[in-house]
């Protein structure tokens, strides 16, 4: 009868994520994901994304009164920031991001009090706050880790932590297959982060094993994915590297279907009714979109060479840029009369774009990413072939699910991984691998596949689908933990 009674009852769950547009945008949509199935959602971040939040929570009434915000505040005096660093992206020097990051571990006692104060069920936690563990066995509840990316990925992170392949090669352009992996993957150290090399700042090297050390130890860990697009790597992460996880996604899906004109992320620069009339002038299949996210600044010389590629492709573009238009002041990133040359057939999006919208449109019909994994979703998502672009973080090993994996997409030729800036792309390479992308002969194979993998991800998230079931297993490890605490009172 007990059990019973828990079966029904609401869940509390805390979601605390890292401090960057990249990671918040995932937890927003997971919160609404639970508070949907009529769970009460605690979203935990600085006063600087208060607005923003409050937004996106609130353009969905339904859930949005199962949702809550709560506050906290870097300790930027204690490690020599200024005050008003209140998220990753104020961070701009190296020196400024590795305080930051120092700074993280701090936020514990905050944590410890809000959970104090409010009793959550569970704590959902970015992979950034390995310390979150100890903070919610303290108080006898479950932590959960949230990567925000794919089950190839981790695998892949996995397998390099433990057998460390990229240190038994002579050169750094040395190929070396991933071990212990389901598919033959070949790499090279070059494409592995820095953060795993001996050379790499310590405080980086402490974090980065305390962060795999905890994914082991936690009580599992959500995956932003869907088990039919990366079957063998869904089972190989905890089937033989005993990782345990639930795949929830795309959690994306979810919140589009709540609202299909919520916003994500900033304000465009440019109106909705501007960028949609010229999208509605094209033809089905004949826009390339081009976007590297909200972290990746390339040098003048880069975006030099994508503008040139893409008036030398010929096709019909539009292309987020993270520069704003000064007047009266030559633009040395853009060729001369690159816009008057482009003036109907390219569209230049400066700062923020919602990309979900976009990339849904009929007339887009291929996607250039720098292989964020938010972004391959929503590319997958939309049924969009793309050319991978890796430039940081895991995005490397993602370009391997599209390229190799999925067949879904075309590799730019980046050899190097980097922090911000990238490796540097001639604009050839860009412009064949575009002709590929939207004409070559490969473009409707792809785009029939990418396609078959969108119906897929539709079907995941629906009542019955595999996101959907996992999901509700998650619950019920939720609610066996708070009556297993229940009981432990009583004994």
């Amino acid at each position: 009868m007990e059990i019973e009674k828990h079966q029904h009852h609401q869940l509390h769950v805390f979601f605390l994520p890292l401090m960057a547009q990249g990671h918040i945008i995932p937890a927003i949509d997971m919160a609404k994901l639970f508070a949907s199935r009529g769970h009460r959602s605690t979203i935990i971040i600085t006063p600087h994304f208060l607005h923003f939040l409050s937004k996106s929570i609130n353009q969905n009434t339904d859930s949005a009164t199962q949702i809550d915000i709560l506050t906290i505040k870097i300790p930027t005096y204690e490690v020599s920031l200024p005050e008003e660093t209140e998220s990753m992206h104020m961070a701009t020097t190296p020196e400024m991001l590795l305080k930051f990051f120092q700074a993280l571990p701090m936020l514990g006692p905050q944590i410890e009090e809000l959970i104090k104060r409010h009793r959550p069920d569970g704590l959902i936690a970015d992979m950034f706050f390995p310390w979150a563990t100890d903070v919610a066995v303290k108080f006898g509840i479950p932590r959960f880790m949230f990567h925000g990316t794919c089950y190839f990925s981790l695998c892949a992170s996995v397998c390099m932590i433990r057998y460390e392949p990229h240190k038994k090669v002579s050169s750094e352009y040395e190929t070396f297959i991933i071990p212990n992996f389901p598919d033959k993957i070949e790499f090279t150290a070059s494409k592995v982060a820095d953060f795993y090399k001996e050379d790499a700042e310590p405080q980086y090297l402490k974090l980065f094993k305390d962060m795999h050390e905890d994914e082991m130890r936690c009580n599992g860990v959500l995956v932003n994915s869907f088990y039919e697009l990366e079957p063998a790597y869904a089972d190989h992460y905890t089937n033989v590297l005993g990782i345990k996880s639930w795949h929830i996604g795309p959690l994306f899906l979810n919140s589009k279907g709540m609202n299909p004109e919520e916003k994500r992320g900033m304000e465009c620069s440019i109106d909705k009714q501007v960028w949609l009339k010229w999208l509605h002038s094209k033809r089905p299949n004949s826009v390339i979109y081009v976007c590297f996210g909200s972290m990746i600044k390339f040098e003048d010389k880069q975006l030099m060479e994508i503008a040139m590629a893409l008036e030398g492709s010929g096709q019909e573009f539009i292309w987020v840029v993270r520069k704003e238009k000064q007047e009266e002041i030559k633009e040395e990133w853009l060729p001369e009369g690159f816009e008057e040359r482009m003036e109907g057939k390219g569209l230049i999006i400066r700062g923020w774009a919602p990309q979900v919208l976009i990339l849904d449109h009929e007339v887009v019909g291929g996607f250039v990413t720098h292989c964020g994994w938010n972004s391959i979703l929503e590319g997958v998502c939309a049924g969009l072939p793309m050319v991978a672009w890796p430039v940081s973080g895991e995005q490397f090993y993602n370009e391997k699910l599209v390229t190799q994996i999925l067949g879904i997409g075309i590799g730019v030729g980046v050899n190097k991984w980097s922090r911000n800036e990238g490796d540097f792309v001639k604009s050839e390479k860009l412009e064949n691998a575009l002709r590929r992308i939207m004409k070559g002969e490969e473009a409707e194979e792809m785009r029939s596949k990418a396609k078959g993998f969108a119906q897929m991800a539709k079907r995941a998230i629906e009542e019955g689908g595999s996101s959907y079931m996992d999901l509700e297993a998650f619950f019920q490890e939720l609610r066996l933990a708070r009556l297993s605490r229940k009981i432990s009172k009583f004994c």
